[in-house]
Order: structure tokens, then sequence, then C-alpha cells
């Protein structure tokens, strides 16, 4: 079943929580109004209460004659008045009113303070009852009733209630359909999000969502989205650019190799032709399988999910293990190999001597004879730095930033020559960020050149 869209469900939820809040709502204003109407019926019986209790004070001739109390009351079908002897209960001195609760009435205590009592009649109304005792003029103490219908009370509460309900299906209606607009209004820009994924494709990732307009939690939503598609597009270019570098390196061996083999097969040749022709054929054939074994590493070293297994290694000792497997070439050309300091990391043994070589290697083939290249091992604040520095020519300028991208050649003709696939620096950056570090260099025109290993450091 397909699940609902967002601004349903919101909408749905926002007319939810609104229909609760305006049910609680009313609900409580229902409460407050009974709350209200008790109080009012109480202030009223109290006042009621005295003004009686007054009269009653100035009936000196004892006779409790009806009219003392009866104009009080006059005028008020709602209220009715009864008055018991405090002793013996009974009987009923004075009964004034239309109801007749002065059986329901003679059991309850009373005392010198007013109290109050709800009563219930047979036909389901409501009659509030204050009552207190007090004595006479004639010193005779006697229980005063003064009882209040409350059917107007209820007559109200009712109406109130009534309307409301009546009321309470608009009131939901108008919450959502008002929900429903703001969420509307407020998902407004995800239909700019979808029109803006509509255009991606891998031929056009120019395309960016607008940040200006858009509210804070959908501005960084949208930022997120154009740095994911700044990457993507970076990644695309890379891919391509890599793509043609690779048709590019592969043409020329294969080209070479097809035209020795067409050139030595157009006619009859001497054993001696297709040895040097097959010599020359391998030359090339290990050239390519070089190129393919590198950039097999650059897979392995390049995904993201890569895992290697990190022990303890001295940066020190791994650069003499690699000045050793370099010492014979450094000899060739007379120069030697200076290794210095020490200090601990962790990484993968094998990984970290492949960086090293790539290094000395390519600083063997771009020193001078009868030169001195170092090694040297240093702590740089948080970081362990392992330098490979070495005279030379010097690398200019404008190459240093490119010189760790694959393929990239300062001298292309010179670098094919020597036999180099172009990857080699390509390599120590990725070993170098597989370690959480990173491959930095320096070089001045007629000065050294200083490629640095930045480890970080171990405990």
């Amino acid at each position: 079943m397909k699940p609902a869209s967002l601004s349903v469900r919101l909408g749905l939820a926002v007319g939810a929580m609104g229909a609760v809040l305006v049910v609680v709502l009313a609900l409580l204003a229902a409460y407050g109004l009974d709350g209200a109407l008790d109080a009012r019926a109480r202030e009223a019986l109290e006042s009621k209460l005295k003004q009686i209790e007054h009269g009653l004070a100035l009936d000196l001739g004892n006779s409790l004659r009806p009219h003392v109390v009866g104009d009080q009351i006059k005028g008020h079908d709602d209220l009715s008045l009864a008055l018991f002897d405090a002793r013996t209960g009974g009987p009923v001195r004075l009964e004034l009113g239309r109801l007749p609760l002065s059986e329901r009435l003679r059991d309850l205590p009373a005392g010198p303070e007013v109290r109050y009592r709800t009563l219930y009649l047979e036909d389901g109304s409501e009659v509030l009852a204050a009552y207190r005792e007090l004595v006479l003029p004639d010193g005779q103490a006697v229980r005063l009733f003064l009882n209040l219908d409350r059917r107007s009370d209820r007559a109200l509460l009712a109406a109130y209630l009534r309307s409301a309900l009546a009321t309470l299906p608009l009131v939901l209606l108008l919450i959502g359909c008002g929900a429903w607009l703001v969420v509307q209004r407020g998902l407004a820009p995800l239909a700019r999000f979808r029109r803006v994924a509509a255009k991606v494709s891998t031929e056009d990732l120019s395309h960016r969502l607008p940040v200006a307009s858009l509210p804070r939690e959908l501005g960084e939503l949208a930022q997120s989205i154009n740095l994911m598609l700044h990457r993507l597009d970076g990644g695309v270019q890379q891919l391509a650019q890599f793509s043609d570098d690779l048709a590019h390196e592969l043409r020329s061996p294969i080209s070479n190799l097809m035209g020795q083999a067409q050139v030595t097969l157009s006619r009859e040749r001497p054993p001696e032709v297709y040895k040097a022709v097959l010599e020359c054929c391998t030359e090339e054939l290990e050239r390519l399988a070089r190129i393919v074994t590198d950039m097999l590493f650059l897979a392995q070293v390049s995904h993201p999910a890569a895992l290697v297994p990190m022990t303890p290694l001295d940066l020190g000792a791994e650069a003499r293990r690699v000045a050793d497997l370099f010492a014979l070439p450094a000899d060739d050309k007379q120069q030697v190999l200076v290794v210095e300091g020490e200090g601990q990391v962790l990484g993968d043994r094998l990984m970290v001597q492949r960086a090293l070589s790539n290094l000395l290697s390519n600083a063997i083939r771009h020193s001078p004879p009868r030169s001195c290249i170092h090694l040297e091992a240093r702590r740089e604040g948080d970081s362990l730095v392992m330098a490979v520095r070495n005279p030379g020519p010097g690398i200019p300028a404008q190459h240093l930033p490119h010189l760790f991208e694959r393929f990239y050649r300062v001298d292309p003709g010179r670098a094919r020559a020597d036999g180099g696939t172009g990857l080699g620096l390509a390599i120590v950056r990725s070993i170098m960020s597989l370690h959480r570090g990173s491959v930095e260099v320096s070089s001045e025109p007629a000065g050294p050149t200083e490629f640095r290993l930045r480890f970080p450091a171990a405990g």
C-alpha cells in the first residue's frame, strides 16, 4: 500500500492536535463556567441567608410570622426555606417555597457556620442547600435551610455545551484546512527540490538548490544536497579525466606493440630481428602490467570501505629498510642515502614501505649524481612526519598542486622514458588517506624538494 503524502500526514497530524486542543479548551471552559455558576449560587445563598437571619432577629413577637421572612424570598421562584427545631429535629416550624425538601433536610447536622449540600430531586434537577444553626430572640435554637433550585444554571451550562458541539465540526474543518494550507506552504520548497533533482544527470550536475529563500531547517538540507551534487560533479569529472588519461596511457604501449608486430610480420626476417622485437614487446608489456597493477592497488586503497590492520611502526626503522632496498640504484649514481630520526605510528608496514619506496625512487631518479638524499623522521605538533628531501632542479610552482593526480607528469616524455606510470604519487596520497594522514610537498626552483608524509602520532 502506497503511503499517504507528507502534506496529508502533516495536515492530519496538525489538524488532530488542533482538534484535541479545541476540545480540551471547550471542556476547560465548561468546567470554568460550572465553577463560576456554583460560586455565584453560593454567594447568593449566603447573602440571602444573612438577610433572613436579620429578619428573624427583629421578630420580637417570636411568632415566626411567614411574612417576616417571606418578603426575603418573594419574587424568587427558585428559592425555598425551611426552619426546624434544633434540639428535636422537628417538627417543621416554618416552610416557604415550592420545593418540598423538609423530610430530606431534617436529619442534616448543622452548626454555627454556613454549610452547603447539593441535593437531587426525583426529576433529576439539582438543588443547592445552605444551612446553619442559629438562636432566636426568645433563646430557642433552630436550624435554618435556604435552598436554591439550580435548573437555570444547568440549562445555561447545557446550552453552552450544545453550542460548542454544534460549532465544533466547523472549527475542526477550519483547523484542518488551515493546517493543510500551512503545510502546503511550508513544503513548497520540496517541489523546487524535486524540479532540480529531475534536471540532474551524469551529463549535467551543475544545477544547485537556492538556499537564500529557504527556512533554516530546509536551508541546511539544501546546503547538504548542494555539497553532495558538488562532490558528485567533481567525482564524475575526475572519473572522466581518469578515463581519458588511462586511454592515453594505454594507447601508446598498445600502439607500439601493434606497430612493431605489424612491421615485423610484413616480411620474412632473421631470427635475431624477431628476438629483438620480442624483447621490445616484453618491455612494453611490463609497463602495461605495472600500470594495471598500480591501478588495482589504487582501487583497493581508495575505496571508502578499505580496512587495513594497523600495528605500531617505527618510521625510522622502516625508512632504513627501504633505504637498504634502494642502496644499489643509489650507488649506481654515487648518491648517499641518509636516514635520521625515529617515531612510533600506527600503520600497515607494507603500505608505509610502498609509500616511502615511491618517494625514494623519485628522489633517486631526479637527483643529480654524487648527491645526498635525506630521510628524516621528526615530530611536528601532534603529528609525526617522515620527510624525503633531495637536491635537484626543483619543481615549478604551477605543477605542485597537481603532483598527486593520477597520470600527472611534470615532464611527460622524460617520465615515460624512465618507465614511470604516472601513478606513484597518487598511490602515496591514497595510502596516507587510508592512514588518516596526508602528504605534502615543497620545492624551490633552484633548491631542494621535500615530500612529507604526515602521520597521526601513536599514543
